[in-house]
């Protein structure tokens, strides 16, 4: 018989435990990779910490023949991972960014910000900002980091994320909204397949196949946000948030996955957004036939090269 010690109070599958006596097993995403020049693209990455008390670091990646006279837009990265698991070391990441960085040719610092449930929510909104903010402070020349200060063009900067990372990088974009960077322009915002949510189902939410999948989006969601009002907080769902039209960009990007359970929220994004009185263009993109994240785990398949190619279009048009 197991002991109680082994009595597991927390389980969401296939990403993490939590045991009576408050261990938590992370079962993926643990491993990470050193920053280096990767062989296949060229793109140099280093690894930064930004807030040693609080241990925020970030990952940054600069394309090959990168020109210091040829300024680039920045890309604000938030890695998925259900705000549990992860990191922006970790391979998969790696892998996707530094694709992301040779195809589109745009400078990358992809955030690390700290996880549930040992930082429950909104510490990983706080760690995100905390970076945003560090970003930031590189504007007119200033701070410490060459890479930023010699190669971006702050009047061309964008965030984006995928799944719990796709949530952050929306919640980002409404807190620049209301609280403005001196100096600095957020262009645009691109979301795979973000983590978004809500009470009441909407469209393929309400077939029967989906009501065990609607309360394990329930349960990660109370079990990362311990003080949420539930799955209608503002922070999940943003069709309820009063100020979506501050929403502090003038594109939105949103990528959608037709076998996705989150899918049908991806669109309603664009629905509600568009209905808010926001001044910005929304586009969504849906790959047929593919699930969750199908790009981190199939990246050289024809639909996540599309998601690629769109992605770089979309950080390379001319500024709004």
């Amino acid at each position: 018989m197991a002991s109680s010690t082994n009595e597991i109070v927390h389980e969401f599958l296939p990403m993490i435990r939590v045991y009576k006596d408050g261990r938590v097993e992370r079962l993926v995403g643990n491993d990470v990779v050193p920053a280096s020049v990767d062989p296949n693209t060229g793109v140099q990455s280093k690894d930064i910490i930004i807030s040693p008390e609080i241990g925020v670091g970030a990952r940054l990646f600069l394309p090959k023949n990168a020109d210091p006279h040829r300024k680039l837009p920045l890309v604000v990265y938030f890695h998925g991972g259900g705000f549990v698991i992860e990191s922006a070391f970790s391979p998969t990441f790696y892998n996707y960014l530094n694709s992301l960085v040779a195809e589109a040719n745009v400078v990358v610092v992809a955030v690390d910000y700290r996880l549930a449930p040992e930082h429950p929510l909104p510490i990983a909104y706080e760690d995100s900002w905390v970076g945003l903010k560090w970003v930031a402070s590189h504007v007119k020349g200033d701070g410490q980091e060459s890479w930023l200060k010699d190669y971006v063009d702050f009047e061309r900067v964008f965030f984006g994320g995928d799944s719990a990372g796709g949530n952050i990088a929306h919640n980002m974009a409404m807190r620049v909204g209301s609280e403005k960077f001196d100096g600095i322009s957020i262009v645009g915002l691109f979301l795979i397949h973000p983590f978004f949510w809500g009470e009441e189902p909407i469209g393929n939410e309400c077939a029967d196949i989906k009501i065990a999948a609607k309360a394990y989006a329930d349960n990660l969601w109370r079990f990362v946000n311990p003080s949420t009002v539930g799955s209608n907080d503002p922070f999940l769902n943003p069709a309820t948030n009063p100020n979506l039209s501050s929403l502090g960009c003038t594109r939105v990007l949103v990528f959608v996955a037709e076998e996705d359970l989150v899918k049908d929220r991806g669109w309603y994004y664009k629905e509600v957004l568009a209905k808010s009185g926001w001044k910005g263009n929304v586009e969504v993109m849906e790959a047929k036939g593919e699930n969750h994240v199908f790009h981190l785990l199939n990246p050289t398949c024809e639909n996540a090269l599309a998601m690629l190619e769109r992605v770089a279009s979309f950080l390379n048009q001319d500024k709004v």
